[in-house]
């Protein structure tokens, strides 16, 4: 294990959630993956067992190993105390999958989530790849498992959801279920913002779509202009024949 990304921290008294215990996520998830690996998991059962009452989990990672991710949720899902997850920055991809362990999931009102379909690289014959396209399709299915227990969104939406790469702000994420409520700053006012979501795919095809209509009038012009040669090409390539007859 080269790379710890967690930490945790003993509260000197329960904090506003009533949690005794606090989990700091940050950055990358596991640098090396969990597949084959029994320290890492090991170490961090340990330690969640290592105590006992609530959980505040803070999440700011950009995503990493799903393997990691999955032990990570199984082990907070089941976890007798409460896990309070709070997302100060981002939770994308496979800590997308770990908050979905909180009893109550916050997003602060610049946070966001992201999720997305999930990804490999091998290498090999046409064998080796239909072998790893039926891990990906097994992984997702296990993901959009997370997503469904806590969302209440159906597979097929979800799945739509991971192909299109979807980033959503703490409105959206609460609007579609991935969250609760907003992190709020008791010194602050309410927050208010509109919902969104951000979508790789559909940006794109956006923009063609755009880009087409752009085109439309030149290729119109294009369309209108006379057909076939011009009068002075026409003469050139009637003195070039009558040279050579």
């Amino acid at each position: 294990m080269k790379h710890k990304f967690w930490k945790w921290v003993t509260n000197a008294a329960p904090d506003a959630f009533g949690s005794e215990r606090t989990l700091y996520l940050d950055g990358q998830i596991s640098d090396e993956t969990w597949w084959g690996d029994e320290v890492t998991p090991k170490a961090f059962k340990e330690e969640l067992n290592a105590g006992s009452g609530d959980i505040t989990l803070w999440i700011n990672s950009p995503g990493g190993d799903c393997f990691a991710a999955a032990q990570i949720y199984n082990l907070l899902m089941d976890y007798p105390g409460n896990v309070t997850v709070k997302i100060d920055g981002l939770a994308a991809s496979a800590a997308s999958v770990i908050a979905m362990a909180g009893t109550k999931v916050l997003m602060a009102p610049t946070a966001l989530m992201m999720i997305h379909n999930p990804a490999t690289i091998t290498m090999g014959d046409h064998e080796d790849m239909k072998r790893a396209i039926e891990m990906l399709d097994e992984v997702k299915e296990s993901i959009i498992n997370a997503y469904e227990i806590k969302t209440g969104v159906s597979r097929i939406k979800l799945s739509h959801l991971m192909d299109a790469e979807t980033w959503m702000n703490a409105n959206k994420a609460i609007e579609l279920g991935f969250a609760d409520d907003v992190l709020k700053d008791e010194k602050q006012s309410e927050p208010t913002f509109s919902a969104y979501a951000f979508s790789r795919k559909a940006v794109a095809t956006n923009l063609l779509n755009k880009m087409a209509e752009k085109n439309k009038p030149i290729q119109a012009e294009e369309s209108a202009k006379p057909q076939g040669r011009s009068i002075d090409e026409l003469k050139e390539r009637l003195l070039i024949i009558k040279k050579y007859m």
